[in-house]
C-alpha cells in the first residue's frame, strides 16, 4: 500500500499532527509526499517518506501520474480552502485523476481520520496490500 501526503502551507501543522497520530499505521505502508510536507512529516515522526517535488513545482502532478499508473492507493491532501493557489489546475487534475481511478482522495482532517481507519481495517499484516488495476468508470471517454 503507497499513500501519499500533501498539504498546503497553512495545513503543514495538521498534516504533522495526523502523522504523528497515525504513525503505527503510516510506518506499515509506503509514504510519498510532496517537497518540504515530506520533509516535515519525516522529521517529526522518524517515517521513511519519498520527496517529490513541491506542489507549485509539479509535485501534486507526479502525485497524479502515480495513481494514474496505479502505484498510489490513496491520497491524503489537505487543502487550505481560505487560499488561492497559483497551481490550482495541477490540484483539479489530481482531484479528477483520484476520482476517475475510484481512488480516496481526503481534503481535510476528517476525511484523512476516515481513510486511515478504512486502510487500516484492509491492511494485511505486513501493511502491503495492493489494490487491483482500478478501471475508468467513465469507460476511457472524456466526457
Amino acid at each position: 500500500m503507497r499513500i501519499a501526503l500533501i498539504a498546503h502551507d497553512e495545513t503543514k501543522p495538521d498534516l504533522v499532527e495526523f502523522a504523528r497520530e497515525r504513525r503505527d499505521l503510516l510506518k506499515r505502508v509506503d509514504l510519498v509526499a510532496t517537497g518540504s510536507t515530506g520533509d516535515r512529516v519525516a522529521e517529526a515522526t522518524g517515517l521513511a517518506v519519498e520527496r517529490v517535488n513541491s506542489g507549485p513545482d509539479g509535485g501534486d502532478l507526479m502525485i497524479g501520474a502515480a495513481v494514474a499508473d496505479g502505484t498510489c492507493d490513496a491520497v491524503v491532501f489537505l487543502r487550505d480552502p481560505k487560499t488561492a493557489q497559483p497551481h490550482e489546475p495541477d490540484i483539479t487534475a489530481l482531484s479528477r485523476i483520484c476520482d476517475v481511478r475510484n481512488v480516496p482522495l481526503a481534503t481535510n482532517r476528517a476525511t484523512a481520520d476516515l481513510v486511515a481507519t478504512g486502510i487500516a481495517a484492509r491492511a494485511d499484516g505486513d501493511g502491503n496490500e495492493r489494490h487491483e488495476h482500478r478501471e475508468d468508470p467513465g469507460g476511457g471517454s472524456d466526457r
